[in-house]
């Protein structure tokens, strides 16, 4: 494809396809394809397989500080940018300070590539998704291929959009009619397309959320079943269930839940969806290997894992949810996902801190099955409610610890609820959407006190004494969601989009 030279070009879209579109797919170890011209791109078979698996690709290692590949924005930089705005995995140095005490600017190096990688990676798929219709009349692949890759690219058109609305829009919880994100449905391969791109506006948060609902219905009826490493349709609907949550749309949610519950199963065992990707709860993982992964600087294994095991160590277990009342001592997944040091307790559910091949798993089965859990909690059936959390929670319990009851949890099975998905979702960048969406309804006052970054230096903290906290944040700041880029907004000439409040 063409290469522009082009100086006011909006960085948000300037994907891969812009500046020569690389469809090369590191992850399988595909011949890169990043020359080839646009008249040819979608003439074979082979070459519209390497342009999807490029967008995998491109989701995998994406963008961050104008070249370096640090998993932004699915290969590991959704777990950790997640995590780091929540209260339960804490910040050991100064590599996530400026995410974990809520320091952003419109600079700010993770913001940035946050934003510019999921944009980059949708500009990708959209290009595709333009395209498949017109191989599939030319008989270069066959309807059912085209419309499986354009159920892939659906599904990760909501993937990337849904991570934008999280970091940078109020919730849907809280006011749906409240400025979203701009939601791009079409490609831009050329430089005549440009001030379209710049064009599209920050829809509502309702607007985006319609769409997102949109996408994942097409993506669900075009979807193959298949393997947790390709989007499946179990993906599609897993992803719904996530998004209906977030819209407090309780019988939806339990709608795709219900889809899903003769596929998938919650393993007995908590570690087994971390130890190959490949079981019944894994529905999708993004695939990293040792010829393509993060790096040292981004991989999961490396800033999660123990340094005593040969990790960097820079993210640990935060002795708040160490420490906290309502996980269990007995309970196996303090041991089996977790490992200890001098300095504190590490996650262990990423091992690979040599080659960093641990896959980064976006959706799981326990998540669709506490999703319904909460969803008959908030619609009062709360011994189906506690059905679902106990089959989450007492996998990881021996016989003599009891599993929860209606009337032992009397008013609290929501908060169980809750507590469950901080518990089985630790390490994995669920809690920031948790706290997103809880404190858009009011159930959360914002971020809750942190311990704060840098002092936990010592294994003591997670046994006893007092734990230095801070780095709350109320709902009202601005400083909530994250500020659109200055890169963004600089570099948009036809129809600049509007800032977050405040910034």
């Amino acid at each position: 494809m063409k290469k522009f030279a082009i100086k006011n070009i909006k960085l948000a879209l300037a994907g891969a396809a812009l500046f020569g579109f690389t469809t090369a797919c590191e992850v399988t170890e595909l011949v890169p394809a990043n020359l080839i011209p646009d008249s040819e791109a979608f003439t074979t078979g082979a070459r519209i397989e390497s342009a999807v698996l490029g967008v995998y690709e491109s989701a995998q290692r994406g963008f961050y500080s104008n070249a370096v590949q640090r998993g932004y924005p699915f290969g590991a930089a959704n777990v950790e940018q997640g995590d780091m705005r929540g209260e339960d995995m804490y910040n050991d140095q100064a590599f996530y300070e400026i995410t974990y005490n809520n320091s952003y600017s419109p600079n700010s190096a993770n913001n940035s590539g946050m934003w510019i990688s999921l944009y980059r990676m949708i500009n990708r798929l959209n290009i595709i998704l333009e395209n498949l219709d017109i191989a599939v009349t030319d008989g270069v692949v066959t309807a059912e291929v085209g419309n499986a890759y354009k159920g892939e690219m659906l599904f990760m058109r909501a993937l990337a959009h849904h991570e934008l609305l999280i970091h940078f829009a109020r919730p849907y919880s809280d006011d749906p009619s409240s400025m979203g994100i701009p939601y791009r449905t079409f490609g831009i391969d050329d430089v005549t397309k440009v001030p379209d791109g710049e064009a599209v506006p920050r829809g509502t948060v309702g607007a985006d959320y319609a769409q997102l609902l949109q996408d994942l219905d097409a993506a669900e009826g075009f979807l193959p079943e298949r393997g947790a490493f390709r989007v499946n349709k179990g993906a599609a609907i897993a992803l719904k269930s996530r998004i209906k949550l977030h819209m407090k749309d309780w019988p939806g949610v339990l709608a795709e839940y219900t889809k899903l519950t003769s596929k998938y199963a919650v393993t007995a065992n908590p570690a087994t969806p971390f130890r190959g990707g490949t079981s019944t709860d894994n529905i999708f993982s993004f695939v990293n290997s040792a010829e393509a992964n993060p790096g040292v600087n981004g991989a999961l294994p490396s800033m999660y894992g123990n340094p005593d095991l040969g990790a960097r160590g820079l993210v640990k277990i935060s002795p708040i949810i160490w420490r906290a009342d309502f996980w269990h001592a007995e309970d196996t997944r303090r041991t089996s996902l977790t490992t200890k040091s001098s300095t504190g307790i590490f996650t262990d559910k990423y091992q690979d801190a040599t080659t960093y091949t641990d896959p980064n798993v976006i959706l799981r089965y326990a998540e669709v099955v506490l999703n319904a859990a909460e969803a008959y909690a908030r619609t009062s059936k709360m011994a189906e409610a506690v059905t679902l959390v106990n089959s989450v929670r007492s996998r990881a319990l021996p016989s003599s610890v009891p599993a929860y009851t209606v009337d032992g949890l009397g008013d609290g099975v929501l908060t169980a609820v809750l507590n469950e998905r901080r518990i089985e979702f630790l390490a994995e960048g669920r809690r920031w959407a948790d706290i997103h969406r809880l404190s858009g309804e009011g159930l959360m006052a914002g971020i809750p006190q942190k311990a704060t970054t840098r002092s936990i230096t010592n294994i003591k903290f997670y046994e006893t004494g007092a734990i230095p906290m801070d780095h709350s944040l109320a709902y009202s700041s601005n400083l909530f969601v994250w500020p659109i880029p200055l890169a963004e907004l600089q570099t948009n000439n036809t129809a600049p989009i509007e800032q977050n409040p405040g910034y």
